[in-house]
């Protein structure tokens, strides 16, 4: 697999592995089942969905628990990343691939992204939103570190690996069909469901 990114080829290679043993296990499900079963109150009708990077499948865990019979699909660039989420959802349904290197080919109720937009390279974000939108046909979730401008963080020790905008507001923007239902913030300190000072966005399709 080649990439165009040094993000891609960091997610695909050993760090992306590694992610895997950090983030898995009950209490991160129950902490995704409380944070969708806010984020998509006001969503309805959510039968098929798509999560653009889905690691191992934690999210989609939930949302197949809070949403029997969904018919789930999802991209993950990292291979054993992808092998396990094989367990989650149906292996035909799993693609194994960049972000940037999958076209869709049809559209579902739900395209979901969380905790990745933020880990790729800004310059080739207008194309990654256009793909969530072509993918999207009624629901957007973006649940993302927010920030106002654009701003670049260390990230485990490395650097150009974790970037904050308002990933949503530029989505919008770009894309002025989609329309904001509901947002809201989940923090790191939450005594019951913490989730990692993200900020959920949901926008529906006009």
């Amino acid at each position: 697999m080649s990439f165009k990114t040094e993000q891609e080829a960091f997610w695909a290679g050993d760090f992306g592995t590694e992610y895997i043993q950090r983030n898995q296990g009950d209490a991160l499900l129950a902490s995704n089942l409380d944070f969708f079963g806010k984020a998509l109150r006001q969503a309805r009708s959510i039968h098929s969905c798509i999560e653009f990077g889905a690691n191992i499948g934690m999210n989609l865990k939930a949302l197949k628990l809070l949403h029997p019979g969904i018919d789930a699909h999802a991209i993950e660039i990292n291979a054993e990343a992808a092998k396990q989420l094989g367990e989650v959802i149906p292996s035909a349904n799993v693609h194994n691939t960049s972000i940037l290197d999958f076209t869709p080919a049809r559209q579902w109720d739900l395209t979901l992204i969380k905790g990745v937009l933020i880990h790729i390279n800004p310059e080739v974000l207008p194309q990654v939103y256009d793909k969530l939108f072509a993918a999207c046909g009624r629901y957007l979730m973006v649940a993302e570190y927010y920030n106002p401008a654009p701003v670049a963080s260390p990230y485990r020790g490395h650097s150009d690996r974790l970037f904050k905008r308002d990933f949503a507001g530029e989505i919008m923007d770009r894309h002025p069909q989609l329309q904001l239902v509901d947002y809201g913030f989940a923090y790191r300190r939450d005594p019951n469901f913490p989730q990692d000072d993200i900020t959920g966005f949901l926008m529906e399709t006009r």
